[in-house]
């Protein structure tokens, strides 16, 4: 695919559950500077997912003492309800009543039974991730965003979704979606000090 080409599609893009909004870098929000958001829901009445890239200072076994010396990294999902503990997994079979939403990758389950199979050693932790809260949007909200050409709208992948190293998260989803996406890397965090 040559470069227009390729251009042309991320344009057409629209956003839907399982795929990534990626912060312009021209959002000021400090809520959403330089994030990447993983859709798990998109309808006509609202919009919801997480912040994968803003790790917090504490783990999992601070929020939940039955995981034990447990010290899974803790996300924050977005703005949303900041009480509220979620969860991705690859393990559908082993964590039942999630939701699929892209192929391999679920939101939520059965929380006693994760708690049961991570203290238990059955299951790699790498395949799980934990969001304290989420970002949501209502109705028409996130079009209008988009018509403001605040969210740029990429394919997810679970290297992005399960990555290690979150700091570079933003930068490498536009790496991989090249072009002038590729240029938006070394835009100034504020472009007063371009």
């Amino acid at each position: 695919m040559n470069l227009v080409k390729k251009y042309l599609y991320w344009l057409m893009i629209e956003p839907k559950a399982g795929r990534l909004l990626v912060a312009n870098p021209h959002l000021d929000d400090p809520n959403f500077l330089r994030s990447v958001i993983f859709l798990c829901e998109h309808n006509e009445e609202g919009s919801f997912g997480f912040v994968l890239n803003r790790k917090l200072d504490y783990t999992v076994d601070e929020l939940v003492p039955e995981l034990g010396d447990f010290q899974l990294p803790v996300y924050e999902g977005g703005p949303v309800e900041l009480h509220t503990l979620h969860f991705l997994h690859q393990y559908p079979e082993q964590i039942p009543g999630g939701q699929e939403v892209m192929e391999g990758v679920y939101w939520g389950g059965e929380f006693e039974k994760l708690i049961e199979l991570i203290n238990s050693r059955t299951i790699d932790t790498d395949k799980i991730r934990f969001y304290l809260g989420y970002s949501g949007w209502g109705a028409g909200q996130l079009a209008s965003e988009m018509d403001e050409n605040t969210w740029i709208v990429s394919e997810a992948s679970k290297k992005f979704l399960f990555a290690s190293n979150e700091k570079e998260l933003w930068k490498a989803v536009l790496k991989e979606l090249g072009g002038t996406y590729e240029l938006f890397i070394n835009a100034p965090v504020d472009p007063r000090l371009n």
